[in-house]
């Protein structure tokens, strides 16, 4: 495979808009899979995945003939394969057991978590303005999921499976992040979502779980599904992360709370008082200072990770 040069890196205002359209497209997932229920979390995820693998595949195809998918990308798309697993199977999970506030606010703790790990690393250290952000993020998660952390032994069971989810993310952020700006989206993406699909698909088999579908009215909420968040939502997530830290970009993805707990009141009927409607609020403020950082710092783009010479890109990710 013959090495590709780097795309050029796009104006500030195309990255703030992907990450706008991933924000819109992921905050509609937490409500496809609730209206999709009551078939199993593992089989939605699994179902959601594998219909995006099928579209995404003649682009797996098309950028390994093109020499854009490198076989070390592939590997790489294997670790984010078992990465996505758990990120979807426990997440989905989550919302069979707590409200889609809840869920959806504590999946998003993606930032929090890659500040802790910026700290160990001095990588994508943050800065004070984004302790600042993440700081006002954290209280608007407080907010939005009070009501579930303590409600029940199955609520407190969802909000754990739901940090788990945000670990997994946070570590599929790291990872992308470190493959580069030549890294082809859309094919890395397809065989992340393949990888995903065979894992999730024998850890049900393993499990005994049937792989069914409730109805009809489920397997078109899950097409839904891998069509808006997944296609749009987390390609748009994994080509901004070619321009911007994974801190930023996780700590956009705090707008998807406001925007599925809105979701949750139009289309579910989930009612929230006004201490989550101050959460949202407070969640709106740190994305509102994260992307004005954001824009600052990609301006001088070689002093986001911490890495010196030529290229920003760490030669172990390619």
């Amino acid at each position: 495979m013959s090495a590709e040069k780097a795309p050029e890196r796009p104006a500030n205002g195309k990255v703030n808009a992907a990450l706008g359209a991933a924000i819109v497209s992921i905050s509609f997932a937490a409500i496809f899979f609730k209206k999709a229920q009551p078939t199993h979390p593992l089989i939605m995820s699994l179902v959601r995945l594998s219909i995006a693998s099928l579209l995404l595949s003649p682009l797996i195809i098309r950028g390994w003939r093109q020499g854009k998918l490198a076989w070390s990308h592939v590997k790489w798309a294997m670790v984010g394969g078992v990465l996505y697993a758990v990120h979807f199977g426990s997440w989905v999970w989550s919302l069979t057991l707590t409200s889609v506030a809840a869920s959806v606010t504590l999946v998003t703790a993606t930032p929090l978590l890659l500040a802790l790990i910026g700290l160990f690393t001095g990588e994508d250290r943050p800065t004070r303005r984004l302790w600042l952000a993440l700081l006002i993020a954290s209280a608007g998660i407080f907010c939005i999921g009070w009501n579930d952390l303590s409600s029940s032994t199955d609520a407190l069971v969802g909000d754990a499976l739901a940090l788990l989810g945000a670990l997994a993310m946070a570590f599929y952020f790291l990872m992308v992040r470190r493959l580069g700006e030549a890294l082809d989206v859309w094919a890395f993406l397809g065989c992340v979502c393949v990888s995903a699909s065979v894992i999730l698909c024998v850890v049900a088999g393993a499990a005994g779980i049937p792989i069914d579908v409730a109805s009809p009215e489920s397997f078109l909420y899950l097409g839904l599904s891998a069509l808006l968040p997944q296609l749009i939502g987390h390609t748009a997530l994994t080509w901004s992360l070619r321009y911007v830290t994974p801190t930023a970009a996780g700590i956009a993805t705090l707008g998807e709370p406001v925007g599925a707990s809105l979701l949750g009141i139009l289309w579910l009927g989930e009612w929230f008082g006004g201490v989550a409607a101050l959460g949202c609020f407070l969640t709106l403020v740190a994305v509102s200072i994260a992307v004005t950082r954001r824009r600052e710092r990609d301006e001088h783009p070689l002093q986001e990770g911490g890495h010196h010479g030529k290229d920003p890109r760490p030669s172990r990710g390619g």
